[in-house]
């Protein structure tokens, strides 16, 4: 999956034993667990090959695709069909145009020849008009075959000052890791404010990992938004953001709006059981976040060690790419709470 700062992916285990721990009867079958911020859906698309039916929120549009791909879209309806339109679309000629020059030459995020590559296969899944799962599977291939040709530090911030070596490979589709369809029924991909759908849904378990400070997704991740929406919006900077990652801002990369809107969100739900993903770099800290779960029943916490982001193992880069310094550590503790109406047992320590 794609390079994302923030994903669980050395945290899956934990998280999924703290669910599987909390869930109702403590096994999958029926039960549906939300996932509120769900970005690159790494949890909801593990939550779902667990058994659990999932319902994956998230306001980007690219996140929503991921969502719709992972969590939605079930293997047995789509990954026949998939794969073979994707070899017709790997097939494809080259096809330079408004994103090669933007962000290929005008930027340096993609090799000019990959860049025409990305801009023709684009165009034509545009052109399909193919139903939302089918699209979703197509985008996320195109995303993550992007991701692996790009010449970043793993954020859309800065590129890299002289081609990465990978960016010089060729562009390649691969079908996406499609799951059949749970026992506990059918799950659903979600695009809205998380606090909006808190307040709409009917879920068992409710699994927040909210933005925990000042690193927007969309700032960081903006060429995946504009490669799903595709919509050529006016850009800024070196960096060639979207111009509405100037407008578009959340509350949870504020330092005074996260604690209410992760107040609301949470007063919001109505089920009888959380499970909050948290990092010590947060603009909460864990008091805080104690103090706004515990009137919500039994609470534990579970502090994880684990490495920090990819980038920030390779040091800091100005927005030419060049490396201007190094990150003072590479572990951060993620905290895990878990707060339910009933007493749990959890498999992990509970700090």
């Amino acid at each position: 999956m794609i390079k994302y700062i923030g994903s669980k992916r050395a945290l899956l285990t934990h998280i999924l034993a703290a669910i599987g721990a909390s869930a109702p009867a403590g096994a999958p079958g029926g039960v549906t667990v939300a996932d509120l911020f769900s970005g690159t859906a790494r949890v909801g698309h593990a939550l779902k090959g667990a058994g659990y039916r999932v319902l994956a929120n998230d306001h980007n549009a690219f996140a929503h695709r991921l969502a719709t791909c992972y969590v939605q879209a079930d293997a047995e309806r789509w990954a026949e069909k998939a794969t073979r339109i994707l070899a017709d679309l790997q097939r494809l000629p080259p096809r330079a145009g408004w994103f090669t020059e933007t962000y290929c030459v005008a930027a340096r995020y993609f090799h000019p020849d990959n860049g025409a590559r990305i801009e023709a296969i684009r165009e034509a899944i545009a052109a399909m008009g193919a139903e939302p799962e089918l699209e979703a599977i197509l985008l996320t291939s195109l995303l993550e075959a992007a991701d692996r040709v790009d010449s970043t530090a793993g954020l859309q911030m800065a590129y890299m000052k002289r081609w990465a070596p990978r960016a010089l490979n060729p562009l390649s589709l691969r079908l996406p890791a499609l799951l059949p369809r749970p026992a506990a029924g059918a799950c659903v991909a979600l695009s809205g404010e998380a606090e909006a759908v808190a307040a709409g849904i009917d879920c068992d378990l409710a699994y927040l990992d909210p933005p925990y400070n000042q690193h927007s997704y969309l700032r960081n991740y903006h060429v995946w938004e504009t490669l799903v929406r595709w919509d050529q919006p006016e850009v800024y900077g070196i960096a060639m953001k979207r111009v509405d990652c100037q407008s578009r801002l959340s509350a949870f990369n504020s330092r005074p709006g996260i604690g209410p809107a992760l107040a609301r969100t949470i007063a919001a739900l109505r089920c009888p059981t959380l499970v909050v993903s948290f990092n010590n770099e947060g603009y909460l800290d864990r008091a805080a976040l104690e103090a706004m779960l515990r009137p919500r029943g039994h609470l534990q916490v579970v502090e994880i060690p684990y490495g920090r982001y990819v980038g920030a193992k390779i040091g800091i880069h100005n927005p030419k790419g060049e490396k201007v310094g190094t990150v003072r550590h590479l572990t951060n503790t993620e905290f895990i709470f878990i707060v339910s109406e009933n007493r749990i047992v959890l498999p992990s320590r509970a700090a």
